[in-house]
């Protein structure tokens, strides 16, 4: 059961009606982690927003998918291992090997496959990180831009990952299992 209740856009009032809205016009839907960060509208607000400056960032959107992917199954995250799964399936066009892959830090494409492993080892550094992965990232081609925007995107699956494990949110997509509890 869910330690915070969902906010129905039906039954939101001021100014969480308003935060709903602007969800439903940024992504076309109302997720259930929306409806339940809405206790909070500088919560979803601030999740938009960064959310949205890294889509126009460097990284693609299935990099980013497979970043959260990634980051989601570290943190052991239900409801986002599940909803990156649907979203990089059906919207970023990732194949079923490649989500696999992601799950596990990996990629086919060595690009990606680099990005990957950073953002693995700052998760698991907190931020730290050995000189030689910085030098391995940069030697498969990843640039400085590329480097902030891990951070970047790192912080915000983060962000997502610990909300949803502790408020418990209804997982409204295909459930996908984080390979520790499998």
């Amino acid at each position: 059961m869910s330690t915070l209740s969902k906010i129905e856009p039906t039954d939101a009032t001021e100014p969480v009606a308003e935060v709903l809205a602007e969800v439903k016009k940024a992504l076309g839907a109302v997720p259930n982690m929306a409806k339940t960060m809405a206790h909070s509208p500088a919560l979803v607000r601030g999740w938009l927003a960064l959310s949205g400056a890294l889509s126009v960032g460097v990284i693609p959107a299935p990099v980013r998918e497979q970043l959260a992917l990634a980051t989601a199954e570290y943190n052991d995250c239900e409801y986002c291992l599940s909803a990156h799964s649907f979203i990089g399936s059906k919207v970023a066009k990732l194949d079923p090997d490649e989500i696999e892959r992601a799950r596990h830090a990996d990629s086919a494409d060595p690009h990606a496959a680099a990005l990957l492993a950073l953002s693995d080892a700052i998760a698991r550094g907190r931020g730290i990180v050995e000189d030689a992965a910085l030098e391995t990232a940069r030697a498969a081609g990843v640039t400085d831009a590329e480097i902030a925007e891990v951070v970047g995107n790192l912080a915000l699956n983060i962000l997502t990952n610990y909300f949803n494990i502790l408020a418990d949110t209804d997982n409204e997509f295909p459930p996908v299992t984080p390979l520790a509890h499998a």
